[in-house]
């Protein structure tokens, strides 16, 4: 089996790689699983059929059935990728896997590839487990959130393996944070953190905030009276006037009115001597 790294450095060695293989061994697969399930599975709903057939062909699933036929040992790869411990990677593994379905439908026929994929599924030592974790995560984002969770995925290479690291949100929040040596992996890991986020001990509902507690006030002061500005000074430094006092208002009992000063009224102004609309001279 050819990869397409290996194919793209030595194209004088195999031009062409299985990534045609890949796509005919997935429509395949499909139809197996579909057609197995709703034979064998007769009083199953539809979401509980994909549920099924999502942990049949899974990427864990279907690398595990490549490595028990060893097929990392078949697989051409290209420098960066082999030394980087590509032979073990479980999305190529799965994909390989595809790649030989596709090949076994094309050279026997389709009852060879179903009866090729069961015997070995079949043997397993334990029931496939339905790991995808972001379908998962749609659903229960799109319930609880009303929106559609999306990735934000980035690689690096540390030593000789590359590793991708994702962040998951639903809005402005992260949600979970996953790592992987692959895109998908990373992914999926994300999705499995913040669905034990969700669905876990831990709550991704906001937290109501606390209410503030009001603060003690403090007593008045008693009012003290206010005392008049002291008038001017006759020059020889006493007062022609003592300061007057206002007097504390008591309770229950309405203030004394105090008249208010009246103003005078300005005298009117002469009236002015009446002119000649033509000429403006006065008129006697």
């Amino acid at each position: 089996m050819t990869h397409s790294s290996f194919a793209n450095e030595s194209p004088h060695l195999s031009p062409r790689d299985n990534e045609r293989l890949e796509y005919l061994g997935d429509a395949v697969l499909q139809l197996i699983t579909a057609e197995y399930l709703y034979k064998h599975h007769p009083g199953a709903s539809e979401g509980e059929l994909t549920q099924t057939r999502s942990a049949m062909v899974n990427t864990n699933t279907l690398a595990l059935l490549a490595e028990q036929l060893d097929m990392g040992a078949y697989l051409y790869l290209g420098k960066g990728i082999a030394k980087g411990g590509g032979r073990s990677l479980k999305s190529l593994l799965a994909n390989m896997f595809e790649a030989v379905l596709g090949a076994v439908f094309l050279d026997a026929g389709y009852d060879a590839a179903y009866h090729y994929y069961l015997n070995r599924y079949r043997s397993l030592p334990s029931p496939a487990q339905d790991e995808n974790f972001k379908g998962r995560l749609q659903q229960v984002a799109q319930e609880r959130f009303g929106e559609t969770p999306f990735y934000d995925s980035e690689g690096a290479r540390v030593g000789n393996h590359r590793e991708y690291t994702s962040v998951v949100f639903a809005g402005a929040e992260p949600l979970g944070t996953g790592h992987g040596p692959t895109k998908q992996e990373a992914e999926q890991e994300a999705a499995r953190v913040a669905l034990e986020k969700l669905t876990g001990t831990s709550s991704a509902k906001a937290v109501a905030k606390p209410a503030r507690t009001p603060r003690p006030r403090s007593p008045r002061a008693p009012r003290t009276p206010r005392v008049a500005a002291l008038p001017p000074s006759d020059g020889n430094g006493v007062a022609s006037q003592p300061p007057a006092v206002e007097p504390e208002a008591v309770p229950g009992e309405a203030p004394e009115a105090v008249p208010e000063p009246v103003a005078e009224t300005p005298e009117p102004p002469p009236p002015a001597p009446k002119r000649s609309r033509q000429f403006g001279e006065p008129l006697e």
